[in-house]
């Protein structure tokens, strides 16, 4: 019983003497309104350009047909941002058009003159043709965002590369 008396003595003592040790109170206030505002928006990647007139270039009977595409990456870009992308319609959609396509080894060029890029055509489409029409895009990557594209568009023609045709398509917007 002694120790809880001493506890109770102590007790007391604490609670008399904890707002003598508290420090002491201030006045506080903003002197001044001020307000803050932000804002952030996703990167934008620049498109590259067409920089001269497509090409459909049927060879002999079709065979090794391919379709040239000139074009410039957007300045702070090279060759390493880009990618080839493609999309077909028509009849001749069904088959790959670029089966066996290195992007690296077919284009030509520099950041300061321009790329020639020579996309071969499928067996079929060049050969045959098909009346297939094939939509060839160029877009430049980074930082995980793809740009819009240059793009155009060729058609094979119906037999060995017979009006056959290419066309630069407006860009996008």
């Amino acid at each position: 019983m002694r120790m809880v008396g001493k506890a109770v003595v102590a007790a007391s003592l604490f609670a008399v003497l904890l707002p003598a040790l508290a420090p002491p109170a201030t006045d506080a206030a903003w002197q001044h309104s001020e307000a803050a505002s932000g804002s952030f928006a996703a990167a934008t990647i620049p498109a590259p350009t067409l920089n001269g007139h497509c090409s459909y270039i049927p060879n002999l009977l079709g065979l090794g047909a391919h379709v040239r595409i000139h074009w410039r990456a957007p300045q702070g870009y090279s060759f390493a941002d880009a990618e080839l992308q493609a999309s077909t319609g028509g009849l001749g959609s069904v088959l790959a058009p670029l089966t066996g396509f290195s992007f690296t080894s077919t284009t030509t060029g520099s950041a300061a003159t321009g790329y020639v890029t020579d996309v071969p055509v499928n067996l079929l489409g060049g050969l045959l043709g098909l009346g297939s029409e094939l939509q060839l895009t160029i877009v430049m990557k980074r930082y995980g965002w793809t740009s819009n594209g240059a793009s155009v568009a060729t058609n094979a023609g119906l037999v060995a590369g017979l009006g056959s045709s290419c066309r630069n398509l407006p860009p996008a917007s």
